[in-house]
């Protein structure tokens, strides 16, 4: 894991952009597996029991992609990074008294071993926080790995509070984080709007135009051009 910092540099042009993450479907099952599968065995190997060892079964991965909650990164060989996005709170961690609706969930944040250290996983968590925002949620939120303390602190890094843990003894993770909406550590976004950042890496929303674009990077300007750096 490596620390994360703000720094005031100047917008990167649009071109420099790289899409954002698209929503898989059907055909991505495979590559999804495989990368997810090849996290779980990673972390299995490093004593953390975050995932099962051999990876997801396909029934557990299939309906997220059916409802269009899991998103991917594309590399030459298949996906490099997935994520999945939702509003489902799991009813063994979140209580009514957290206002479950009022946030959205991260679940299955992977990026590949080859691709790690480039602040990929931490992009994705900013554009995470841009869609919640837009979806009108006030938090993002996720569990992870009870025994996990390097992941745990992963997260503090990345502006994430830890709330409480839940200890189940049928239940690896239950160490539950939240941070506002948005980008961490950055003023509130644009609805819709589009800028994460990462070691270099920038993302544009999905199905924003160039119109959008200009309003992000002229906010990001009047507000101090706040972009996140991974040194």
């Amino acid at each position: 894991m490596h620390s994360s910092t703000i720094t005031s540099v100047t917008p990167a042009p649009v071109s420099a952009r790289r899409p954002a993450p698209r929503r898989a479907d059907a055909a991505d099952l495979p590559g999804v597996l495989a990368l997810l599968a090849r996290t779980a065995a990673w972390l299995d190997g490093r004593g953390v029991r975050q995932w099962p060892a051999g990876g997801f079964p396909a029934e557990r991965i299939a309906p997220l992609i059916e409802r269009g909650d899991m998103y991917l990164l594309d590399g030459e060989d298949g996906p490099i990074a997935t994520v999945a996005l939702d509003g489902h709170a799991d009813p063994e961690f979140w209580t009514a008294q957290d206002d479950p609706g009022s946030a959205l969930y991260v679940h299955k944040l992977a990026v590949a071993r080859g691709h790690s250290g480039r602040g990929l996983g931490e992009a994705l968590l900013d554009w995470a926080g841009l869609r919640a925002v837009a979806a009108g949620r006030r938090w993002l939120r996720l569990d992870c790995a009870k025994e996990n303390r390097r992941l745990q602190d992963y997260y503090r890094r990345q502006r994430f509070a830890h709330l409480r843990t839940v200890d189940l003894p049928h239940r690896a993770s239950g160490a539950l984080f939240q941070r506002p909406g948005g980008l961490r550590g950055a003023a509130p976004a644009l609805p819709g709007a589009a800028a994460g950042t990462g070691a270099g890496v920038r993302f544009e929303a999905a199905g924003t135009g160039a119109r959008v674009r200009s309003e992000v990077d002229e906010v990001a300007a009047r507000r101090g051009r706040v972009m996140l750096e991974h040194p």
